[in-house]
């Protein structure tokens, strides 16, 4: 199984716990074994758990489960509901509510999930009248396997109801909403050796810790126990619902051998076509996509926009910086006439934005844009991968803040680029329409502003800068050779006279 199959499963899986279902229980079954009594928890007892655990050899996941359950078919998988009534701490208004993915067609890793309340964790117990199945869904001995994941729910909309805003599922994919939001991107614990030739490979959370939020509570605390060939994990994710949803992530890795090809709060999303790059697309669609762009404030300073692309090979960027000060794949454009989808509204996905939180030291954010024929791949992702080795028998704390929203935190008074337009012009040359929104756009003195567009290779010409009434902020459009070039990088950003008024604007044009 591969990322793009284990993101529309685990996407769909969650979104049809909303879909009307008849379902029957099966049959009356004995409990399984009582589960074992509580113990002790602290702190630092899943940090404890990760470094024992990174000093043993690797343990392939278990996969142990009942034939009929492997055999599922993923409309059969889809019909496993969990019973809203059975919800951990339902009815006791405690501001979440837990429900739990029954394990199956492509999950079959154990996931164990404790209770965390009054410094002891409690282990939750499979138990088959937690959940519906659907007619065609076969009939195995009751014993307790586990869980495959599970997903949080609040009154994020309305304060009668719960909504689901966060569900892990899968691997080390999480995924969240904040207020008037559907499902869009995803966040992951770790990514080792994406894009390497030999393949790569999935770090999975084996289990989970939920402490019992309080009465009345608006953040829930969450920990989790990373495993893989290469590397352990401990998390600590204190989660917030909201406007913006936000994730305070605290990471520790012990990696087992050394890891060159690490990414650090690695972001995985969708880009399927949009007005920079529509090859061979007939669709009614203007442009789909989770994501159109990364977004970095560097730690010099500077705010980049790459706009996002599906090229026709596979392209990897990596953008050296020290101590990023944010990073992250955001879905800027928000109309729904810029998409025309009565079904997806993809103008309602949350862009994902990761704060670091101290030193992080040298490093690159790196980005790989995939080649995808179809918008059910997710085919971007980007993370952060320090610039020297992971040395095996270390240890590695990181902390950062996961910002799911409808919009990035505010870090300057830069314009910034909203579309990015791509057309033809003559046999060699291509043409860029850029448009820029802001406050700082209204004071500008149309004498004084220039747009500054530069290439590593090729010819800029017919720079362009001039007002859109119709939009209220300004247009930047250029013209650039593209004969005989395999790739061109290209810069730009709208100056008032000498300083810059806009954010900075790259790109990667390829054939």
């Amino acid at each position: 199984m591969n990322r793009r199959s284990l993101l529309k499963a685990s996407l769909a899986v969650s979104a049809a716990a909303f879909a009307p279902l008849r379902a029957f229980a099966g049959p009356p079954v004995a409990h399984a074994a009582a589960p074992p009594s509580a113990t002790p928890f602290s702190t630092s007892t899943v940090r404890d758990m990760a470094r024992a655990l990174a000093a043993k050899p690797f343990e392939a996941p278990s996969e142990k489960l009942p034939d009929a359950l492997k055999a599922l078919t993923y409309d059969q998988y889809r019909s496993i509901r969990f019973r809203p009534d059975h919800a951990l701490w339902h009815g006791q208004n405690r501001g979440f509510e837990a429900q739990f993915f029954h394990p199956g067609f492509f999950y079959k890793n154990r996931v164990d999930i404790y209770q965390v309340a009054d410094g002891k964790a409690e282990p939750i117990p499979y138990r088959r009248e937690d959940f519906t199945f659907g007619e065609g869904v076969g009939v195995w001995p009751d014993q307790d396997m586990g869980f495959a994941g599970f997903r949080l729910h609040a009154p994020i909309n309305r304060p009668d109801y719960y909504d689901e805003v966060c569900v892990f599922l899968g691997a080390s994919y999480f995924r969240a909403v904040a207020k008037g939001e559907v499902y869009g991107l995803s966040a992951r614990g770790l990514a080792i050796d994406t894009g390497e030739p030999k393949g790569e490979e999935f770090p999975f959370f084996k289990a989970f810790w939920l402490e019992r939020p309080g009465v009345g509570a608006t953040s829930i605390v969450v920990h989790a126990l990373l495993d893989s060939k290469s590397a352990t994990g401990a998390y600590r994710f204190t989660i917030r619902p909201g406007e913006t949803t936000i994730f305070d992530v605290e990471m520790t890795m012990f990696p087992r051998v050394d890891v060159a090809h690490g990414g650090v709060a690695p972001l995985t999303s969708m880009f399927f076509f949009g007005p920079n790059d529509r090859y061979d697309v007939e669709d009614f669609r203007p442009q789909v996509h989770d994501s159109d762009g990364l977004m970095m404030l560097n730690g010099r300073g500077e705010q980049l926009w790459r706009p996002l692309s599906n090229p026709k090979t596979l392209q990897i960027s990596a953008f050296a910086d020290a101590n990023p000060r944010s990073f992250g794949l955001v879905q800027r454009d928000k109309a729904f006439a810029a998409y025309q989808d009565l079904e997806a509204h993809l103008e309602k996905r949350p862009s994902l934005v990761v704060e670091p939180i101290g030193d992080w030291g040298e490093g690159e954010v790196v980005l790989f844009e995939i080649p995808t024929k179809e918008e059910i791949h997710d085919n971007i992702v980007a993370f952060w991968r320090p610039k020297d080795v992971l040395a095996a028998k270390s240890e590695h704390n990181l902390t950062y803040r996961l910002h799911w929203g409808p919009d990035i935190a505010k870090t300057d008074k830069l314009a910034r680029f909203t579309r990015s337009g791509l057309s033809a012009k003559g046999a060699d040359s291509k043409l860029f329409v850029l448009e820029l929104a802001g406050e700082r756009l209204k004071s500008l003195d149309p004498k004084k502003v220039k747009g500054v567009v530069t290439a590593d290779k090729g010819a800029v010409s017919d720079i362009v800068t001039q007002p859109n009434p119709e939009t209220g902020g300004w247009r930047l459009s250029f013209a650039f050779d593209v004969k005989d070039q395999k790739a061109i990088e290209l810069r730009a950003y709208l100056a008032e006279g000498n300083a810059p008024v806009s954010e900075i604007w790259i790109y990667r044009w390829t054939p």
